[in-house]
Parts: structure tokens; C-alpha cells; sequence
């Protein structure tokens, strides 16, 4: 018998290699071909064979981004095409009607969520199919209004600490950086109502191990979201910042674990009930929920399950909330009329009191107050835009979105859109009156996203918005700093970019600037 050669073997090796490679390389390329054709049904501007429309973005996400943004969506008002490249397709959607399917739908985030990973894991942000439904049953009772009425207390003490921050630079006649300043409050805020962990961050400020481990991690996040080279995970855990995220990242998991832990045991002696909880002389907070919550079959969420649901409340709760705070405050500092306005609504809320303390039943009682949050949502737009990665085809104006496609939301050029907003840039607060708002398609105003994967934790931070600016503005005038040029950027969350400076002088009730 005999035998090939050494070389006849390398020979027909390599020849099967490359029949392989160019058998599925053809079918890589015939399905290539046949998204592309399904995706040039939306309108789209010209792309290069090669870069796609990669020439064609802003160079940063700043204001000259965002008008690019608001300029699109008069060529393209619903829905349009962009290539990253010749591999990687982008259907965005910019309207209500393009955005409704896919909001209505149970799609999972795309790609870009997954830096998170390693910090959040496989939270209800993260998370999809069974093990998300699962858990956002588990996790919705952490909401109902009844659970969240104890915080108000927190979040009114917090509060007060902020003023008492805000009062040396009133005294002084100063003008002052307010977004920092309102980071850690609402970062206060959430670590008391995610486990009860007093550490005075509002004081201590970033000094704290934690603290400054969720600011590193949040500043890494934001480094590397404007940085493309820096996207691909075998090049980003390489670089120095890749490797300090990782550390960061160890740092928040074991003080979380340690906490739960402690949790457990404290509640295996008080028992596992309500009743227990009072026997600690305390409220029931986020974590305590999660350790009690089972399942229909009694089954309850695992110890890494409770870390990454609790990192999920910490990061969606902290960093978006304090956005809204501040461009909600700079909208009133700029509008001094409106402003009045609140400040008299908010006078008559709390004649008769010796406390400017918000109550559960206060909530409901400042109209106009929520309106201009509304706008402000609307004009600044928090998270100006979120990703789902389709897993089934969807029907898009009468058009076909296939599955495995990265599809942005707009949510920032939703708010924008002049089918439904005229004047996007001016701030009007009557926008959001009853009237309007019966008028209003519900998927035109989104910035807590829509349908079943909405932001389940909406009403807390709409609470936290309105105690912030109930004791902020119930005791000062706020202007803003002319000399101080305010510029947004997108970044994970709506920042201005060089912070925003205000001036706060000290009123009282009945005192109004422009009445």
C-alpha cells in the first residue's frame, strides 16, 4: 500500500482550507448581500464599499453631533441606514411610529451594552429572555409606591444636606459647579435605598474606596465609549484603563459581597419578614427585597443574581438621575419667569409648614413642577438614545427590519422630531399639559424608554427629581453663570461638558423675581 507524500498531504490540506474558507466565505457573502438589500429599503445617505458612512459622522459626540442629529432628521424623519464600516449595519429610528414595534417588543440591548458586563453582569439591564421576565416579576414589587415611600424621607435628608452645600456659596455670592455637587446626592440617595450604606459621600466626597471605584468606572465607561480603537474587547482589557476597570470592578463586587452577606445573616436571625426588618429599627431597602423575592416555584434569586441586580440599581440610578437634576435646574435658572412660577407653586404646596420636606401625597400636587421636568427630559434628553439587537424581523413602516441587526433608538432625536415638536430648542413647559399630553403619541415623549423593557425604576427617580428641586428652589433663586458657555455631550448619559456654574441667592416664600 502506498502511501502519500508530506507534501501531497500539505497539498490537499490546504487545498480542503481553502475550499472551506471560500465556501463560507460565499455564504457569508450571499447573506451579506441579502441584508444589504433589505436594508437600502431605508432611506440612507451613499456609503463607501469600504468605510461605510464612517467619513460621514461627527467626530464627537458633542453639539455639533447633536445637530447633525436634529439636521438628519429632516432628510430622514423616521428611519435611516448607517454602515460602520461595510460589515456592520445600523438602522436608526427617529420617530414615534418607527420606534413603537420594536419598544413594544422584548428585544435585548445591543452590543455596545456589553462593556458593562464586567460591572453589571447579568442584571435586568443586561439580561434577556427567561432569566429577564423571571426576574422583572421578581424585582417589580422593589417599585410599587408603598415601597417607595419610606425613601422620601432619605432622599428629603439628602436633600437638605445638598442645600446645606449650596447655602456656603449663596452666603458668599459665588458662582458654583452644580453637576458634581448633584452627583453626590443622588449617589447618597441610592446607596442608602440600594442597601442602607451610610458613608457621607456628600462629605467625604470621592475619598471613599466605593465612591471613587464608581466614578473611575464611570469616567473608564465614558473613555471608552468616545474612543472607537478602544471597542474591541481584546484590544480594551490590554490597555492600562482596560485594567483598571477590571480592578474597579473587583473593588464594587467585593463590598457588595461582603454586604450581602452581612444582609443574610442579620436576616436569618430577625427572620425573613417584614416584621423582622422593623425588629433592625429601619426600612425596607432594595437589597432586603431581594433577598425575600422567590419565584412561583419558591425559588429565590442567587447571591450573584442579588450583587448584579444591586450594581444595576446603583448605575441606572445615580448617574442618569443626576443629569436630569441638573439640566432640569439649568432650564429654571435660564427661564426666570418660569422659574417664578415654580417657586409660587411650591409656596403654596407649603404654606402653614414649618418643614419644606416633600410627603408621598405632595407628589401629585405640583402640576407645573412636572411639566418642566417633562421638558427638561424632553429639551436635554437624559439617555439620548439605547440599542436593541433584533432577534426576529419586525415590520418598520411597512418595512423589514430582519433579526441580527443593531437597531438604535433615537431617543434624543424623538424629542426633536418636528412632527411632533415645533421649536425643539425652546424650553415650554405647556408642552406637557393634560390637554397636550391627551393629544401626544405616547411613544413621542420616551425618556424612560417605552413598553415592556421600560426603565422599571421611573417613579423613584422622578420622586428624587421632584425633593431635589422642591428644597433647592424653595429657598433660593438660581441664575446661571453668563461668562459660562454650557455644552452638551452624549456620553452614557446626557453631561454638560464643562459642567454647568450657577449662582444661588437666597429668597423667601412669597418672593418672586419677575411677578
Amino acid at each position: 500500500m502506498e502511501f502519500l507524500s508530506t507534501s501531497a498531504i500539505i497539498s490537499v490540506g490546504t487545498l480542503c482550507c481553502l475550499v472551506y474558507v471560500a465556501i463560507k466565505a460565499a455564504i457569508f457573502m450571499r447573506k451579506y448581500r441579502q441584508r444589504t438589500a433589505i436594508l437600502n429599503h431605508f432611506d440612507h445617505d451613499p456609503a463607501h464599499w469600504f468605510w461605510g458612512n464612517l467619513n460621514d459622522f461627527p467626530k464627537r459626540p458633542d453639539e455639533h453631533g447633536l445637530k447633525w442629529k436634529r439636521d438628519r432628521i429632516a432628510q430622514y424623519p423616521d428611519a435611516t441606514t448607517n454602515w460602520f464600516g461595510f460589515l456592520l449595519p445600523e438602522v436608526c429610528l427617529t420617530s414615534a411610529k418607527s420606534v413603537k414595534p420594536l419598544l413594544k417588543s422584548f428585544e435585548p440591548k445591543g452590543f455596545m451594552y456589553r462593556f458593562l458586563t464586567p460591572w453589571l453582569g447579568d442584571g435586568l439591564l443586561l439580561s434577556k429572555g427567561d432569566k429577564w421576565a423571571r426576574n422583572r416579576r421578581l424585582l417589580t414589587p422593589a417599585f410599587h409606591f408603598e415601597i417607595l415611600k419610606p425613601y422620601l424621607q432619605i432622599k428629603n435628608r439628602a436633600a437638605d444636606k445638598l442645600c446645606s452645600k449650596i447655602q456656603k456659596f449663596a452666603e458668599t455670592g459665588e458662582y458654583f459647579e452644580g453637576c458634581h455637587m448633584i452627583t453626590m446626592f443622588t449617589l447618597d440617595v441610592i446607596l442608602k435605598c440600594a442597601f442602607s450604606y451610610e458613608i457621607n459621600c456628600q462629605d467625604i466626597g470621592d475619598e471613599h474606596p466605593y465612591v471613587k471605584a464608581i466614578f473611575e468606572l464611570g469616567n473608564i465607561l465614558t473613555d471608552r465609549f468616545l474612543k472607537p480603537w478602544l471597542h474591541p474587547d481584546f484590544i480594551f482589557f490590554r490597555t492600562a484603563l482596560g485594567k483598571s476597570f477590571m480592578k474597579n470592578c473587583e473593588k464594587i463586587h467585593k463590598i457588595a459581597e461582603d454586604i450581602i452577606a452581612q444582609r443574610k445573616r442579620v436576616l436569618l436571625e430577625n427572620g425573613q419578614s417584614d416584621d423582622g426588618i422593623k425588629k433592625r429599627g429601619k426600612y425596607t431597602d432594595f437589597l432586603d427585597i431581594l433577598l425575600m423575592a422567590s419565584d412561583e416555584n419558591g425559588v429565590g434569586l442567587t447571591d450573584l443574581e442579588i450583587r448584579d441586580e444591586v450594581n444595576t440599581f446603583l448605575f441606572e440610578g445615580h448617574d442618569t438621575t443626576a443629569s436630569a437634576i441638573s439640566w432640569a435646574l439649568f432650564s429654571l435658572a435660564d427661564n426666570g419667569e418660569i422659574q417664578d412660577r415654580v417657586q409660587q407653586e411650591i409656596d403654596n404646596l407649603l404654606v402653614g409648614r414649618n418643614s419644606d420636606d416633600l410627603e408621598a401625597n405632595d407628589l401629585q400636587k405640583l402640576p407645573y413642577l412636572s411639566m418642566c421636568i417633562k421638558e427638561s427630559l424632553r429639551l436635554h434628553s437624559t439617555v439620548s438614545y439605547i440599542q436593541r439587537q433584533t432577534e426576529a424581523p419586525h415590520n418598520i413602516l411597512g418595512k423589514l427590519l430582519p433579526a441580527d441587526i443593531m437597531t438604535s433608538i433615537y431617543i434624543y432625536c424623538v424629542h426633536h422630531n418636528p412632527q411632533y415638536w415645533q421649536e425643539s430648542l425652546v424650553f415650554k413647559p405647556e408642552r406637557f399639559t393634560p390637554e397636550n399630553i391627551e393629544k401626544m403619541d405616547p411613544f413621542a415623549f420616551i425618556p424612560f424608554s417605552a413598553g415592556p423593557r421600560n426603565c422599571i425604576g421611573q417613579n423613584f427617580a422622578m420622586h428624587e427629581i421632584k425633593v431635589a428641586l422642591v428644597k433647592i428652589l424653595s429657598r433660593y433663586f438660581l441664575d446661571v453663570d453668563p461668562n459660562h458657555e454650557v455644552k452638551k455631550i452624549e456620553c452614557l448619559v446626557m453631561r454638560a461638558e464643562t459642567g454647568i456654574r450657577f449662582k444661588a441667592t437666597l429668597r423667601m416664600s412669597g418672593q418672586y423675581r419677575f411677578q
